[in-house]
């Protein structure tokens, strides 16, 4: 009954601990949110059932953003959403805190021009908190691809907001 309890007190501090991230990603995942709610609870069942295979609980966001992400890529096996383009605020806590900064405007349309093998890691770190390793087994790629891609994103990303007239040089 102990064990029961643990595993139930457990799992209850990952789903409030990371709730909040794993549907901001899951939102960037598939543009839907209803879409984006069934895959944080699918993965908050997964997560249940398996929670014993959590070895390091200091993995454990990296963990569940990885159950979250295959529950995603096993929705798109079973069907095909239709597509929609949205202009997400991918980098907002809540959608009461929008920023409508031209700053945040050329931020945000910037990100959306990113590639997504360049983006996905970047939000991941930057919004997700996670580190060069758990971004590499998020992605299935290794620790120095993660780092290529983000410094390759942040390039990017400089390259398309500096002020006119300055020039970007790589060191």
């Amino acid at each position: 009954m102990v064990q029961g309890k643990r595993k139930q007190l457990e799992y209850e501090r990952l789903v409030l601990v990371y709730s909040d991230e794993l549907f901001r990603y899951a939102l960037w995942l598939c543009r839907d949110k209803s879409m984006a709610e069934d895959l944080v609870q699918e993965t908050s069942l997964r997560a249940w059932k398996s929670l014993e295979k959590l070895r390091d609980t200091s993995s454990s966001k990296a963990w569940l953003i990885t159950i979250l992400r295959n529950e995603h890529a096993r929705q798109y096996a079973r069907y095909r959403p239709s597509m929609v383009d949205l202009d997400l605020d991918l980098l907002s806590l809540k959608d009461t805190d929008n920023d409508t900064t031209a700053e945040a405007f050329a931020l945000k349309q910037a990100l959306n021009e990113l590639a997504d093998e360049y983006k996905e890691p970047l939000l991941l770190q930057v919004v997700g908190g996670l580190s060069c390793a758990e971004i590499a087994s998020v992605c299935n790629i290794t620790k120095s691809a993660t780092m290529t891609r983000l410094f390759r994103a942040k390039q990017k990303l400089r390259d398309v907001l500096k002020p006119e007239g300055e020039e970007t040089s790589i060191q």
